[in-house]
């Protein structure tokens, strides 16, 4: 359901949240409406948004201060004045509402947090499927179209591993490494998020239509197009920002000189976020690009726990549950025993006696687990007979 199907009852809240609500539907119509004027991309329309203040702002200036924006022509200045743009966002709304599709605005606490820290990053997102909590503890997984018979078997081994060990698989829905990663995820229980380069009722590669059905019920279909926007070439660069922008790191598996996949990692790397490459045989041209990545510094990757182990501490713990707060992703691979002692620790010192609280017919094992987490690394021991996370 839309923003615009959810109006507040008369008196039901004050007038400042009504106001508030108001406000952001305002503002998700007119972010729409600007994704539909031909020539505006992400990053003129963050110009723009910068200039002026918010897309509704936008649409109410005058063709002589658009025009005094960098990068805006006198016919783009034109399109962004067509007074239908708001009536057909209304539509695309009303149209998603129909065919259960949400439309998240950037800001609200739908949207992606870890999307927000890029440049460039997409004023609304049509999704189908569910995005949790625990989607911010997530690794892309990306590598070229036309994989070698290697590829295709570590992209299901990683993925797979990936998934169990707790991390939500992000792709691009690509033939090849892409589709391979994200349905071992699903086969081993886990999530996973495929970001299309075109609308999330227009599935690309068709014949991974089931595959974006699977993926719907364990997970999310994502893109900042309309949800009916048929593919274009120039699409594809575009949505690789995105796939790099929602995760903690992006893995290249099987990548040639000219894949796609190594625009994936630049734009990993200019986000500050980790690359990883899973190396191949050094005379395969399908892993040529992965190699060069591993001569210019990035990190080599064998199996899942080198991701894990290699991931840093997050900037903001990530709740999985009720009872387990994630600090650092390689927190996800300890057993029940050890992920409960660590969620009684926290970034307070506290005694030892206060973790073993009632649990004390458990003090051996629980005192050994406290020794395997100091020897981790996860938590620092104290005087006083006190521990407290790193």
């Amino acid at each position: 359901m839309s923003i615009e199907d959810c109006p507040a009852a008369a008196g039901a809240v004050p007038s400042v949240v009504a106001a508030d609500e108001a406000a952001t539907a305002t503002e998700l119509r007119s972010a729409i409406a600007l994704g539909l004027v031909p020539g505006v991309g992400p990053r003129l329309l963050t110009e723009l948004t910068a200039v002026f203040g918010s897309c509704a702002a936008v649409l109410q200036q005058s063709a002589v201060q658009l025009r005094q924006v960098a990068g805006v022509g006198a016919k783009t200045a034109s399109g962004l004045q067509d007074p239908d743009l708001l009536l057909r966002a209304r539509q695309i709304l009303s149209e998603c509402g129909t065919a259960g599709i949400r439309v998240l605005l950037s800001g609200t606490s739908e949207y992606p947090r870890r999307l927000l820290e890029i440049c460039d990053y997409p004023r609304v997102l049509f999704q189908r499927g569910v995005l949790l909590p625990q989607d911010e503890l997530s690794i892309a997984i990306v590598g070229s179209r036309r994989c070698t018979p290697y590829g295709l078997r570590q992209a299901e081994r990683l993925g797979a591993s990936l998934a169990r060990a707790g991390l939500t698989v992000i792709s691009g829905l690509a033939r090849g490494i892409d589709g391979a990663a994200q349905r071992a995820a699903l086969r081993a229980g886990g999530r996973t998020v495929a970001v299309l380069p075109a609308g999330v009722q227009n599935i690309y590669p068709p014949e991974h239509a089931d595959l974006a059905a699977e993926i719907v019920q364990q997970g999310a279909l994502l893109s900042e197009m309309s949800h009916r926007q048929q593919l274009l070439p120039g699409l594809f660069p575009q949505r690789n920002r995105i796939i790099s922008g929602l995760c903690l790191g992006v893995l290249v598996i099987e990548a040639s000189r000219r894949s796609g996949a190594l625009y994936t990692a630049r734009h990993a790397i200019e986000q500050g976020r980790d690359v990883f490459a899973l190396p191949g045989p050094v005379d395969s041209l399908a892993s040529a690009g992965c190699l060069e990545l591993l001569r210019d510094g990035v990190q080599l990757v064998r199996h899942a726990d080198d991701v894990l182990e290699a991931l840093g501490p997050l900037p903001q713990p990530a709740r999985r549950s009720r009872s387990e707060t994630v600090h650092q992703p390689r927190e996800l691979s300890l057993n029940a025993l050890e992920k409960d002692v660590l969620n009684r620790i926290g970034q307070q010192p506290c005694a030892v006696d206060q973790v073993l609280r009632g649990r004390e017919q458990q003090a051996p094992q629980i005192l050994a687990t406290l020794t395997v987490l100091e020897v981790r690394r996860l938590i620092r021991r104290l005087p006083g007979n006190q521990v407290v996370r790193y």
